[in-house]
């Protein structure tokens, strides 16, 4: 359908097209409301890039927890440049595309390769990369497509994003907010919709309540019967029912046959649009090619070369207004059609839609699809996995280790709302004083991010002290943790000081083994607290004076102090948050002195 309007959108995309010709690099990102028009201007760019070569990938609900899934769609075509990057950035990139195997790659060399590709692409004829839906994008995707185009310079590589809030991956780009129509042009994309005569009244509560939202005008007048239309008879309680899109998507969806409602949901539960892959699980499931005309004869889906709805919001329409069984039918026909070896992780990901409750064989294969993902650097998405493997398992020791494992997976992808939850999973079947033990360290990491580390400090204690009899060498390394925490936190430190967490790791047990570096790291930071708190004690009775000043020195360092005692300024000598007046100089010193 051409575009009404849109003239300085149209205007700014092909400036854009323009400089990328010329040998510029350009990023832009295009934002606004859901169907306010943003993949018709991406179809509009596409078409008119001229001298340039396309290439296309949007995000997907389903797909985001498959770590570089909108990335491997992007870049698909580009892979015979592959061998031509530099051997870090291949085998970087490899590792995260699943074609190879290695330790997990570097996100920095990753975004390397994929800047490196798009610019040798762009070698023989400059490239134009479209994202559409980026909001859906999976995190590992975003971060280095966010990297990429904050790089292009003189790459010949135009990179062009639609998102309706952009995510702070692609933050700082320059950006084209796409609002509604105009009034005079929302009128003629209202009337080129109709099919029927339609009451003036009716036509002005239309235009007010879109905003000129080019799919509302298309699409809420099919919601309307003819009467409704003509003299605005019932209007009030269509409208409320019409007042967003999806009912009248949903609507349209309904009226369909059967076998075509089928297919669309087989088509809406297999992310990546392969006609293949959804023909084939359409057969498992009975439904023959003749159920696609009513579909696409309703306006909501094309098949061709890929699997494309009308809109996102027809998607998550048929998706979401489908009874549960008919999903898991759907997602089990799918995961019978998937390659096992060229796509196990989206096969596992299907499997585990298509059970009805705990799955202990469904769930063990999940744990496996974790570990490739964050072999290849996916944290978020395995963290995905092991949650839903999390979800999937009955027996309370297995449940509980997967929900640890899933909610350390989730801290460090940031998701900290869900490592709550996973921890209070967790709590709920620990059994063992190991388990109890990973709910300490993990709850006091997460104090750490969450709260500048004021209770991290006894939290990491409480685990060392348990882990003491269970596992001598880690219950160390929870002691430099908690000793760092300490440092950290300082005087907001609750129930962990520095002084009171280096007392118990002079108690702990000796290292099991030779020592490694953080063993020495330990036993010198906790032998330096040693010399200050005997420090602390010569002066204890001196005075308040100097006890204010014997107290600031045992939060110091050794090194730290003779820093301080070797410098004055014009009030005084600085320890910490306490200044200490030039006739107390000495007493710095001569404490200082007992540190060296």
């Amino acid at each position: 359908m051409e575009l009404i309007d849109r003239h300085a959108e149209r205007d700014t995309l092909k400036r854009l097209v323009a400089a990328v010709r010329d040998g510029e690099g350009r990023a832009l990102v295009v934002c606004g409301e859901a169907g306010v028009g943003k993949t018709a201007l991406l179809d509009y760019l596409a078409d008119n890039a001229s001298g340039c070569r396309v290439v296309r990938t949007a995000g997907c609900q389903s797909e985001m927890e498959l770590a570089f899934a909108a990335l491997h769609q992007l870049c698909t075509p580009l892979l015979e440049g592959l061998t031509r990057l530099p051997a870090p950035q291949r085998d970087a990139l490899r590792i995260a595309f699943g074609m190879g195997s290695g330790s997990t790659p570097d996100r920095f060399l990753v975004g390397l390769a994929v800047l490196n590709l798009l610019s040798d692409a762009a070698e023989p004829q400059p490239l134009i990369c479209v994202v559409d839906d980026e909001q859906w994008l999976d995190r590992a995707s975003a971060q280095v497509l966010g990297f990429v185009a904050r790089r292009l310079l003189a790459e010949s590589v135009g990179m062009v994003f639609a998102a309706r809030v952009p995510s702070t991956d692609i933050a700082g780009l320059s950006d084209l907010t796409v609002e509604g129509l105009p009034e005079a042009d929302a009128r003629a994309l209202l009337d080129s919709a109709l099919t029927g005569p339609l009451d003036s009244k009716v036509r002005d509560r239309i235009l007010a309540e879109t905003h000129g939202n080019p799919l509302a005008l298309l699409e809420l007048p099919r919601g309307l019967t003819p009467q409704q239309l003509a003299g605005g008879f019932g209007l009030h309680s269509a409208m409320r029912l019409s007042c967003r899109v999806e009912e009248t998507f949903r609507r349209r969806v309904e009226a369909l046959p059967d076998q075509s409602r089928l297919l669309l949901l087989i088509a809406a539960a297999e992310p990546v649009g392969d006609p293949g892959l959804v023909w084939r699980a359409a057969a498992k499931l009975g439904v023959g090619a003749e159920a696609a005309a009513p579909a696409t004869e309703a306006g909501l889906i094309e098949f061709g070369t890929r699997v494309r709805f009308r809109h996102p919001l027809v998607r998550s329409t048929v998706y979401g207004s489908t009874l549960a069984q008919e999903r898991q039918k759907v997602h089990s026909a799918l995961a019978e059609v998937t390659d096992p070896q060229l796509d196990p992780d989206r096969r596992a990901w299907h499997r585990a839609h298509a059970v009805p409750g705990p799955n202990e064989a469904v769930a063990a294969e999940l744990e496996r699809c974790a570990d490739r993902a964050q072999a290849r650097g996916g944290v978020a998405a395995g963290a995905a996995f092991l949650e839903r493997a999390t979800i999937l398992t009955l027996d309370p020791m297995r449940r509980t280790d997967r929900a640890l494992a899933a909610a350390s997976a989730n801290l460090q992808a940031g998701a900290f709302d869900a490592v709550r939850q996973l921890l209070s999973v967790a709590e709920a079947g620990a059994i063992t004083d190991m388990q109890q033990a990973r709910i300490d360290l993990i709850g006091a990491d997460l104090a750490f991010v969450t709260n500048r580390g004021s209770d991290a400090p006894s939290l990491l204690l409480k685990a060392a002290k348990r882990l003491e009899p269970i596992d001598a060498d880690l219950s160390r390394a929870t002691y430099l943790q908690a000793l760092a925490s300490a440092m950290f936190a300082g005087r907001l430190a609750l129930g962990g000081g520095v002084l009171e967490v280096a007392g118990d790791v002079e108690a702990a047990p000796p290292p099991t083994s030779a020592p490694r570096a953080s063993d020495f790291l330990l036993d010198g930071l906790v032998a330096d607290r040693a010399r200050m708190r005997a420090l602390a004690a010569e002066v204890i009775e001196v005075g308040d004076r100097e006890r204010a000043i014997a107290e600031a020195l045992t939060g110091l360092a050794a090194g730290d102090v003779l820093a301080v005692a070797g410098k004055g300024h014009e009030q005084g000598q600085t320890i910490g948050d306490t200044v200490i007046p030039f006739d107390d100089v000495d007493v710095v010193r001569r404490l200082a002195a007992g540190c060296t």
